[in-house]
């Protein structure tokens, strides 16, 4: 009776339990590894260290005391009428940019996908305002939105008074349409690559089962491109948390009176323009922590286990 005698398992040593099977990976990821830390880890963790601490400028060379004050700087921070209004704000920026982001790029994603003839030309149109700079197209929707623009001679009557741009109520609104639009070819490629994962069988056996063209989108490519809408979710709400260009540019820096100033606006006010970049670390570390809490809540309810 012959006997089999497994060979035991080698022993696994401490190099390859450190950098894994596949060292030559991680050489290849150091580099990115490398510019993750020093790009957005080290900041982050800096910015919540400012955070805790009476911080201020120093002349080069000239070293100060920097004692430590807890949460001082959270309390000043949110004492200010402005700071929690810009939070609101981006609020309501995210409300409107979010949804019509994630529908207008799946609709015209899925449009696209269909299209044959002047396909190439047409992507390229919906892409070239988000490689266009921001700069050059603000000049152009301000002539648009302005008191005298196109947009109003249009709706006549109908327009608001005051103007988009100087209205409270229409300024941070016409920001989320304006970022809609820029962005939009960005995730239409995102829908464009996981559209073209979905078997065209799926698409054959709604057919076969009576389903029409708004059913079987429904039933078929909505659940297949689930994973890129949890990423354009994701994508466009850690995005327009970090607002700043656009409500610089288009209104003067968050007017009229706040209604269009965004937490990394009031940031930039706090910490450079006003000498307080403690106040404005704490406020960096609260949008973090409320766009992490965001980021989950959506990975949970949009993304389920994928």
């Amino acid at each position: 009776m012959t006997t089999l005698i497994e060979n035991p398992p080698r022993p696994v040593g401490r190099t390859r339990r450190i950098l894994g099977r596949n060292p030559l990976g991680l050489l290849f990821s150091a580099p990115y590894l490398i510019f993750v830390i020093a790009v957005f880890a080290y900041p982050l963790i800096y910015s919540v260290w400012i955070s805790f601490h009476d911080f201020f400028f120093t002349a080069p060379g000239f070293e100060a005391d920097r004692p430590f004050v807890g949460l001082t700087n959270y309390l000043t921070a949110f004492q200010d009428p402005a700071v929690i209004r810009s939070f609101g704000n981006v609020g309501i920026f995210l409300l409107i940019n979010v949804p019509l982001t994630v529908v207008l790029s799946l609709l015209l994603a899925s449009g696209l996908n269909r299209i044959v003839h002047f396909r190439t030309f047409l992507r390229v149109a919906y892409y070239v305002p988000y490689v266009t700079a921001s700069v050059a197209v603000v000049a152009i929707w301000l002539f648009l939105f302005n008191g005298d623009g196109l947009v109003n001679a249009v709706l006549g009557p109908l327009a608001p008074d005051p103007s988009w741009l100087i209205n409270s109520a229409w300024a941070m609104p016409t920001i989320a349409f304006f970022v809609t639009w820029k962005q939009l070819g960005f995730y239409i490629l995102l829908y464009l690559a996981a559209l073209q994962g979905i078997p065209k069988e799926l698409y054959e056996s709604a057919s076969t089962d009576g389903a029409g063209p708004i059913r079987s989108f429904f039933s078929v490519t909505v659940p297949g491109v689930r994973p890129a809408t949890v990423l354009v979710l994701l994508v466009s709400t850690v995005t327009g948390a970090n607002l700043f260009t656009e409500p610089y540019l288009l209104t003067g820096g968050g007017g009229p009176d706040g209604a269009s100033a965004s937490p990394v606006l009031i940031m930039y006010q706090k910490g450079l323009q006003q000498g307080q970049p403690d106040v404005a670390a704490a406020i960096g570390v609260v949008l973090v922590v409320l766009v992490l809490v965001v980021a989950l809540l959506q990975n949970r309810f949009a993304g389920g286990r994928d």
